[in-house]
């Protein structure tokens, strides 16, 4: 059957996490980058799919079913007998600095262009109005899965679907810089709608500024860039110009994880529902202003009443 219209599927990796309480127990969780700006999305009123590979154990069941309970479709998720699904831990010290620790190098969603069931889950996918992933996505799969995936991209935007991609640069995840670089020049060629963030792309290509940053965004003819600054807003870049759009204030930041995420989500949710990029940006900054007054990547639902539907 294929995919409702206006339809997204963010493509990545869900992991078990691990927190150390200040009892010494471990609470268990899920997160992922891509999994925060579905889970978001989906509570913005956008039909979202979550495409990756998990397990056939247990706790691949509960994650599976916890991103269901949110309204996420899972009817592209592949189950790979035998495998696990990736675990990290999170440790804070006394200044409360965090530090994860990362288990996921045998995770089956590494796998996802490698798989059985991966030529189906293709065609399928190329049917979506729109994909969504990130720098982790494109790291976790490798040479040969980036290929895949590459080639994917071009079928779906000759049909006239479109490409997201949120750059999240992780460089423990890239075997060296230049590997990186390539694959995120390719990654610029095939997307429509960039969600870059400056210290993201000057880490990774050393550039010197924003404004070095911009340029060689510009490079690529991207039809909508949305850079994320270091001061709190961002730059637009669209077919109506240029413009920044300053972030929402927040008198107590009490939690900055998922902040990019959940940009991410209230942008393209926007845009999706027919908003225009300075709307949709507008929106962004709204969800994630109000995401860094929480604790932890996902909020409380009833904290989103004031801000769902768009």
């Amino acid at each position: 059957m294929p995919p409702s219209p206006r339809r997204i599927a963010a493509l990545g990796e869900c992991m078990v996490e691990l927190c150390r309480r200040p009892d010494g127990l471990l609470s268990m969780g899920f997160g992922g980058d891509t999994l925060n700006t579905a889970i978001y999305m989906a509570r913005l009123g956008v039909p979202v799919d979550y495409v990756t590979a998990l397990g056939d154990d247990p706790t691949s069941d509960e994650m599976q079913a916890s991103w269901e309970a949110e309204g996420i479709g899972t009817g592209h998720v592949l189950r790979v007998r035998g495998r696990l699904p990736g675990l990290y831990m999170i440790e804070t010290d006394a200044a409360g600095e965090r530090r994860f620790l990362y288990w996921r190098d045998q995770a089956p969603a590494r796998d996802l262009f490698a798989l059985p069931g991966t030529p189906a889950l293709e065609a399928a996918l190329e049917g979506y109005d729109l994909l969504y992933l990130s720098g982790i996505s494109l790291a976790i799969w490798g040479e040969a899965g980036r290929a895949r995936f590459f080639a994917l991209a071009e079928r779906l935007r000759r049909r006239g679907g479109r490409i997201a991609f949120d750059t999240n640069w992780r460089p423990r995840l890239w075997p060296d810089r230049e590997t990186a670089r390539r694959a995120y020049d390719e990654m610029f060629r095939h997307t429509d709608i960039a969600l870059p963030g400056v210290c993201d792309l000057r880490e990774l290509y050393d550039d010197a500024d924003e404004a070095a940053v911009l340029a060689r965004l510009r490079g690529f003819r991207i039809p909508e860039i949305v850079l994320k600054r270091e001061d709190p807003g961002c730059i637009l870049c669209s077919e109506d110009g240029d413009v920044v759009v300053p972030a929402e204030r927040v008198e107590t930041v009490v939690d900055t994880t998922a902040a990019g995420d959940s940009f991410s989500a209230g942008y393209l949710a926007a845009r999706l529902q027919d908003k225009s990029p300075l709307e949709a940006a507008r929106a962004a900054h709204r969800l994630a202003a109000q995401v860094i007054q929480h604790r932890g990547a996902i909020i409380p639902r009833e904290a989103m009443h004031s801000l769902a539907p768009l």
